[in-house]
């Protein structure tokens, strides 16, 4: 186990409040025990201000011609259909915008401007956008990476996540690794507050212990009877809303999460909006689903972070 005089993150308060876990989660020990840790200033918000103001730059920029006008679905039940298409499934090693659901009237026009309609672009910026990678592959990143454990953290799954105004989708309870599943789970999230997350603009909530409470039994995988995605296994767990915990944080905080803990966020009905920039992290040494929705390719294996230059 790490040695209390190498963490480089962790206050001594947040190392105090660590317990000891099973051994399947032998990962978390110098992690908060609630699964999931707010670490204020983790980065300037003049950083935060950058990463922001290039996330607007991508919104303004990018072209609709030729754009499917894909929408990503933030729902999890049954009744929510995901994205389906070779847009979605084949955006591992690219970037790619998704638009939110509640951008377009009936009859399919766009009803806000084009840089306030999109929900999230992803799910490659860590390698392929400088500002992000740079953050994603610090030297930062390496020393919490070996804080938390990891023995040879490989880095997948990175996407700027938009609150828009007004129309910012509710994202309901759901754990990470019901998307990126491993044997042994070993997922950590690592999200970044580009603004200011309050519970008016849509802050993350989430159920503190609950990954010691509610095993991971639903996946999300590419669906072996059609081109298209599909949840596999029990739903969703409906913890009780008593159970959350609102973690509201300032622009240039880092937010851990445990791939296991359930979180939510509402939807933003706000003037403001919530940028956020996150990306994942699995064990390199863990079993990678091959039926995970996000697959490898053979041109971007996923980014091991400890030999990887930003």
């Amino acid at each position: 186990m790490t040695n209390d005089s190498t963490l480089k993150f962790l206050t001594p308060e947040q190392k105090q409040k660590s317990v000891e876990t099973p051994s399947h989660l032998t990962l978390l020990r110098p992690f908060y025990p609630h699964s999931y840790l707010v670490i204020p200033d983790f980065f300037t918000r003049e950083v935060a201000e950058g990463l922001r103001v290039r996330a607007s730059e991508m919104l303004d920029s990018f072209s609709l011609e030729g754009h499917p006008m894909t929408t990503f679905s933030t729902g999890t039940g049954e009744e929510k259909k995901h994205i389906g298409d070779d847009y979605f499934l084949n955006s591992g090693d690219k970037v790619r915008y998704f638009f939110e659901e509640e951008a377009f009237d009936k009859q399919g026009n766009l009803v806000v401007p084009k840089s306030q309609a999109i929900n999230k672009i992803g799910h490659a910026l860590h390698e392929l956008e400088p500002k992000f990678r740079a953050l994603s592959l610090s030297k930062d990143m390496k020393n919490l990476a070996h804080d938390l454990e990891f023995k040879d953290p490989r880095v997948l799954q990175s996407m700027l996540i938009f609150k828009q105004p007004k129309i910012g989708g509710e994202v309901p309870p759901h754990q990470d690794s019901t998307f990126l599943y491993t044997e042994p789970l070993s997922a950590r999230g690592f999200w970044f507050a580009l603004e200011d997350c309050t519970a008016q603009n849509g802050a993350l909530s989430f159920a503190p212990g609950s990954h010691k409470k509610y095993p991971v039994n639903r996946r999300f995988i590419r669906d072996p009877s059609s081109t298209g995605v599909t949840f596999r296994g029990e739903k969703e767990h409906e913890a009780p809303d008593e159970e959350f915990v609102l973690a509201e944080c300032k622009a240039g905080s880092l937010v851990l999460i445990h791939g296991s803990v359930l979180h939510k966020s509402p939807a933003n009905r706000s003037e403001k909006s919530r940028y956020i920039y996150t990306f994942h992290v699995i064990e390199g040494s863990a079993e990678y689903d091959g039926d995970n929705w996000l697959q490898p390719s053979k041109d971007m294996p996923f980014t091991p972070l400890y030999t990887t230059e930003p």
